[in-house]
């Protein structure tokens, strides 16, 4: 049987962490800004279902690659709070997974709105 009171109460300790991220992590608000831009864009350029699909997977993966980071920087500093270079190499790592996101985000952004804005 389904507990519809824990599912409640565990979506409301997801989005609390969703918005401790916004709220602390300066990449977070960027990336923040960078969705609601991008989304209104598609809007505006009345993006196609499959364009829909892949700026919806660029934004999601990007977000979902930030909230791991942040997670994983957090634990780190929990049990690491000295600097040690296998701690270094671990936020290193999951920041590098951060940007490759944001690099295939960028490039389909570029592929699905470079051609719309030359048109204007």
């Amino acid at each position: 049987m389904i507990d519809f009171q824990k599912f409640i109460k565990s979506t409301t300790f997801a989005i609390k962490g969703i918005g401790s991220m916004i709220k602390s992590e300066n990449n977070a608000r960027i990336h923040l800004l960078a969705s609601v831009l991008v989304i209104s864009a598609g809007f505006y350029f009345q993006l196609n279902l499959q364009e829909w699909l892949w700026i919806s997977l660029a934004i999601t993966l990007v977000w979902i690659l930030e909230a791991l980071n942040t997670a994983i920087e957090a634990i780190i500093d929990l049990v690491s709070p000295e600097f040690h270079p296998l701690a270094g190499k671990a936020k290193d790592i999951a920041a590098g997974a951060v940007l490759i996101a944001s690099i295939f985000a960028l490039i389909v952004g570029t592929i699905i709105f470079l051609p719309k804005v030359l048109l204007l």
